[in-house]
């Protein structure tokens, strides 16, 4: 015999010749020399490699035990005094009865609705996350869920927690900010046949994100498409000096072309315009020889006008000086003031007055 002492918050089981015998708990015993005792901590699950099935059937040790039966689309929280511990997966788990409070939570992961059951700071728990699929749906987004390829629901912003299980789950997401789309480099025919290239900014929005994702493939590639044949159909109608002179109408005609289309993919286009149109080489020299040539016929024009008016003064001058002496006389005096300024000497010979001596100088008699 051998004396065997079980201490409190522990339990001893008995086995003889590797069959399980009977359960001890907290005291001192004596059993037999070749009986092997176990000694389990009661504050910890039962873990042995027997049968549990055959333990069970020791109705006192039965009545020590909490027996938690996980199914295969099932797991189990468990926690020890409110405090989470670990994840019971499928099988059968026993604990003890006894100072340490164990308590459950049993959750089915076979459906494929949001996580609402369980606390959001379990689910980031490594022990969790392994059975969770997570998304993330930003501020400035709209997410669609889709369940086995079927439209499920519309997910606001936030954090999304949905069991991993064998039905497929996708959320697709749409951004809802304004975006801006450059058309760029479009290489042109006009009407008249001249080459042009051309570029184009288009400003839009999702406003239906469920027909932007659902019932289009790349709504994004489809609007640059639509933007860009609106463009190709506007410029090939129009000649060169048309489309130089109206470029401020083509935003307006690709608005009002592609509004429709726009609406189709589940967008809405709030501003676009023309960002530059580039001439080829020889077009763009010609073109500048035409500026150069209308610039000078403008100034040739101008300068023309200016002449005229000059002498259309003149003449109004004479005609005014000649029916009024004073006048001639001033204007006279005018002259030989302006005359005076760049003459540093001046000699005067003879009797006469100054006067009649500048007189002669700068306005000689009239001949008779």
């Amino acid at each position: 015999m051998k004396r065997v002492r079980i201490n409190k918050g522990k339990t001893g089981l008995v086995f003889r010749n590797g069959d399980y015998l009977k359960v001890l708990s907290a005291g001192t015993y004596w059993v037999r020399y070749t009986d092997k005792v176990g000694i389990c901590n009661m504050s910890q699950p039962l873990s042995l490699s027997m049968e549990l099935n055959i333990l069970l059937q020791d109705e006192e040790l039965a009545n020590m035990l909490t027996v938690i039966e996980v199914s295969d689309k099932e797991i189990v929280l468990c926690f020890e005094n409110g405090v989470f511990t670990g994840v019971l997966t499928t099988g059968r788990h026993a604990y003890w009865r006894g100072p340490t409070n164990f308590s459950f939570q049993s959750i089915d992961i076979s459906g494929t609705k949001v996580i609402e059951t369980v606390d959001k700071a379990l689910l980031s728990r490594p022990e969790v996350s392994q059975y969770t699929r997570v998304y993330r749906v930003e501020s400035y987004e709209k997410g669609l869920l889709f369940v086995n390829d079927q439209f499920e629901q519309v997910l606001s912003p936030g954090m999304y927690y949905f069991w991993k299980n064998e039905m497929p789950l996708a959320v697709k997401k749409a951004d809802l900010r304004q975006a801006q789309m450059e058309v760029s480099g479009q290489e042109l025919l006009t009407k008249d046949k001249a080459a042009l290239r051309m570029s184009f900014f288009a400003v839009y929005k999702v406003v239906d994100a469920f027909r932007a994702l659902t019932d289009n493939q790349d709504y994004i590639k489809q609007l640059y498409v639509s933007i860009q044949l609106a463009l190709r159909e506007y410029v090939g109608t129009l000649s060169l000096d048309e489309i130089l002179e109206r470029k401020e109408e083509v935003s307006a005609f690709v608005m009002t072309s592609v509004k429709e289309k726009a609406v189709a993919l589940g967008v809405e286009m709030t501003d676009g315009g023309v960002r530059d149109i580039i001439l080829p080489g020889d077009v763009r020299d010609i073109m500048n020889q035409v500026l150069i040539a209308q610039k000078k016929a403008q100034a040739n024009i101008i300068t023309r006008r200016e002449e005229t008016a000059s002498t259309r003064s003149l003449l109004n001058t004479a005609r005014l000086m000649e029916d009024n002496k004073m006048l001639f006389k001033l204007k006279e005096m005018e002259y030989v003031e302006k005359i005076a300024d760049k003459i540093n000497n001046i000699s005067l010979s003879g009797g006469g007055q100054i006067i009649d001596q500048l007189k002669d100088i700068f306005s000689p008699a009239k001949q008779s």
